[in-house]
């Protein structure tokens, strides 16, 4: 079952010779109403780090800053030590697109009252939102990931979405309300919490916004084969890649993985936080 996270947030011609009568009246027009004022809807690339692709529905191109994601469908990936930062439409804010993330457009509309609505797609990776705060009571913000929704006006928070699915929320400032299988959980500033595939969401936690790791290892012979394994221990909500390899997180924050024991065998571990602080642990197995 899908997941969202919703949030509503920032960031002439001339005329030919004519009767006087016309240009008096649209004088008079243009000096009571004013005109209205053209807003680019979407998403705009403003900076690109490294192995950054625009998506589009039957098309795929390397992004360059200024390309802008304006239709449903249109979405951008990321790739391994890569990164990019978006701004939504002119004025509303921006997102902060971590590597190894995917995220496309499912909806791009104008609310009755003047608000615009705008809902994306998270499959996989991390992404940090910065919106300012909406003016209309009809502007939407919503992110979707394989397992739940959550809704905005104007806040900073960031999302996590795990191999398997499972999501972490992480409230910098405003709040933020997740929502999955019919259950809705406020999220507040200062708060955390996680959603898994066909679960609501859990309650929030003070945040933590660590990308800390705690390991032990071990070795053991399986099949007559010297093998190491590796147990390490994050936060739930982060996402953690081994040698670039997506890793699967339990409830209690452990993952774990063996391999054929050899001199010098090292390891790379990447933690990510929802809110996309990082840091890469270099472990040496033997």
């Amino acid at each position: 079952m899908a997941y969202v996270f919703n949030m509503r947030h920032r960031w002439r011609r001339k005329l030919a010779q004519g009767s006087v009568s016309i240009i008096a009246v649209m004088s008079v027009s243009f000096a009571t109403q004013a005109l209205p004022v053209r807003v680019d809807r979407g998403l705009a690339v403003r900076q690109i780090q490294g192995e950054v692709t625009i998506l589009r529905p039957r098309s795929t191109a390397p992004a360059r800053s200024g390309d802008r994601l304006s239709e449903v469908g249109d979405g951008l990936r990321t790739g391994s030590r890569s990164a990019a930062v978006l701004d939504v439409d002119t004025d509303v804010g921006f997102l902060q697109v971590s590597e190894r993330t995917e995220l496309r457009i499912r909806t791009l509309e104008n609310a009755a009252d003047g608000g615009r609505i705008t809902h994306l797609n998270v499959s996989r990776g991390q992404v940090r939102t910065q919106l300012r705060r909406f003016t209309h009571e009809g502007s939407e913000f919503e992110i979707e990931t394989p397992a739940g929704i959550s809704g905005v006006r104007g806040t900073e928070f960031g999302v996590s979405v795990q191999e398997d699915g499972k999501t972490g929320i992480a409230t910098l400032s405003g709040a933020v309300e997740t929502s999955a299988v019919g259950t809705s959980v406020p999220v507040p500033e200062g708060y955390q919490n996680l959603i898994w595939p066909g679960e609501p969401p859990t309650a929030p936690v003070p945040l933590r916004d660590d990308p800390g790791l705690e390991y032990d290892r071990t070795v053991s012979f399986e099949n007559n084969t010297r093998v190491v394994t590796l147990r390490g221990r994050v936060d739930p909500v982060n996402t953690v890649f081994v040698d670039g390899a997506p890793q699967l997180v339990d409830r209690q924050g452990e993952f774990r993985l063996t391999r054929l024991a050899t001199a010098r065998l090292r390891v790379e571990v990447v933690v990510i936080t929802p809110l996309g602080r990082q840091e890469v642990h270099e472990i040496y197995l033997l």
